[in-house]
């Protein structure tokens, strides 16, 4: 039974180089945020939100968990690739959707953000890797209580509180570093690289979104 890719101490497929690994971390993410950008440019947000609720949602859950289920328990480099394709389209029609009500400057300011923010965190997960090993069980924690608290408002008090936002980003912080600690602690594959970046890639997304929405405030 293959286990998931921040779990495997070992493995028989050829190590590669750091560099070579990074690279194609690197670039496997740059694919993902190329495809988003596709999407967003091509893709009228009319014919998505046109698709009913219930489909467009079942569909979005299902890609996802697909995807994911490829990406986690395979070793074969295609087969996590097309993985994390299920992955990305998904996430690139929210993308749209959210995009689309803001001013493009707003969008362009938050990519920014966001990019600045990933280095800073991936540059903490290589220097301290244990701390975020010591805070992960926190942050799936507080992320749990802040989706439940998010759904009571929402279908409950139809609200939203703009202190959500600021929560989640801190917790997608934390768990990129953590993320990218653990990418560099597993065999350095071709499988793990485009693993990692897989993880990697719902974690920036995440943070994205947060703060387009933090800045659209403003």
């Amino acid at each position: 039974m293959e286990v998931s890719v921040f779990e495997r101490t070992s493995t028989t497929d050829k190590i590669i180089s750091p560099m070579t690994y990074n690279l194609v971390l690197g670039l496997t993410l740059l694919w993902g945020f190329w495809v988003n950008w596709m999407m967003v440019e091509y893709i009228p947000v009319e014919s998505i939100s046109g698709i009913n609720p219930w489909i467009f949602f079942g569909g979005y859950f299902a890609s996802c968990f697909f995807g994911i289920y490829l990406f986690n328990n395979s070793e074969k480099p295609i087969v996590s690739f097309i993985g994390y394709n299920f992955v990305v389209v998904p996430f690139g029609l929210i993308i749209n959707l959210v995009v689309s009500g803001y001013n493009p400057e707003i969008v362009s300011e938050a990519i920014r953000t966001t990019g600045l923010v990933t280095f800073v965190m991936m540059l903490l997960g290589s220097m301290y890797p244990a701390f975020f090993q010591r805070i992960v069980g926190g942050l799936t924690i507080a992320l749990i209580c802040v989706i439940i608290v998010e759904l009571i408002q929402i279908f409950i008090f139809n609200t939203h509180h703009g202190i959500m936002d600021w929560i989640v980003v801190a917790i997608f912080c934390g768990y990129i570093g953590y993320d990218w600690a653990r990418a560099n602690a597993i065999p350095k594959t071709y499988d793990n690289a485009i693993d990692s970046a897989a993880a990697l890639y719902i974690d920036i997304i995440n943070l994205f979104l947060r703060i387009l929405r933090i800045l659209g405030r403003r």
